[in-house]
């Protein structure tokens, strides 16, 4: 069907309207509507499978799209995550164009993450043992926070602190240390083993070691020897 324009002939008049429908084709390319919607999908989908499996509720947010890359004709997008970089908080990821002209952009991402956290339940000093009593669940956005931070309370019960904590403060893997299994100054039990043959001696610990550590332990006789701390205060040395 045509629709005659006033002042033109039928026939001209359907000439310009095909020539404005064609103006509106040539502005906006299909390839270039169907590039911007694949761009926005492929982060879309890439930011959904790479935080399954993250602790609490999980959600992201991403953007500006850069204008340019939104208009280029691409036949297919691979996103990418650059080194360093962790689908946690504030971050960004990559995305490369694949043809028929290859190019990559970054993307800002914001990823929140609504979960419960481990915090102090007092203030504890550098060197303490966490036991149950020490610790608490609180909620918040665990991506506004270390990457590190505690999600149960297993995680820590048994490990001792490398640093004081403020109560309230929330605790995170690598402030936290395997408790000793010898200390400076303990009198350990020395078993010295090898083909054939196992001896028990006693000696002094000359450092704090967790269990599997190197450690030095200065005999009765004064002899100084190295051998692997295990917990009990007992320390292991092989022939």
């Amino acid at each position: 069907m045509c629709i005659s324009l006033p002042r033109a002939p039928h026939r001209d008049g359907c000439r310009l309207l095909l020539g404005l429908v064609l103006g509106l084709v040539l502005a906006f390319p299909a390839d270039e509507v169907s590039a911007q919607a694949s761009l926005s999908t492929a982060v879309e989908q890439f930011l959904e499978a790479n935080t399954r499996g993250l602790p609490g509720v999980v959600t992201y947010s991403f953007g500006p799209l850069d204008r340019h890359a939104q208009q280029a004709t691409c036949s297919a997008f691979e996103p990418f995550l650059p080194p360093g970089n962790r689908l946690w908080g504030r971050s960004s990821i990559g995305v490369r164009c694949l043809g028929p002209t290859p190019w990559s952009i970054y993307v800002p991402v914001q990823v929140r993450i609504a979960g419960k956290h481990l915090s102090a339940a007092r203030q504890l000093a550098a060197g303490e043992v966490i036991t149950e009593s020490d610790v608490r669940l609180l909620d918040g956005d665990l991506g506004a926070l270390p990457a590190t931070v505690l999600t149960e309370p297993r995680q820590a019960i048994g490990k001792a602190l490398r640093n004081g904590l403020a109560a309230g403060q929330a605790l995170r893997s690598d402030a936290l240390i395997a408790p000793w299994a010898v200390q400076l100054g303990q009198s350990v039990k020395l078993l010295t083993s090898g083909p054939g043959f196992t001896v028990s001696n006693e000696g002094k610990a000359l450092n704090n070691a967790a269990d599997g550590q190197l450690t030095q332990v200065r005999t009765s006789s004064g002899q100084i020897v190295s051998g692997i701390a295990r917990n009990g205060g007992i320390v292991e040395v092989r022939y």
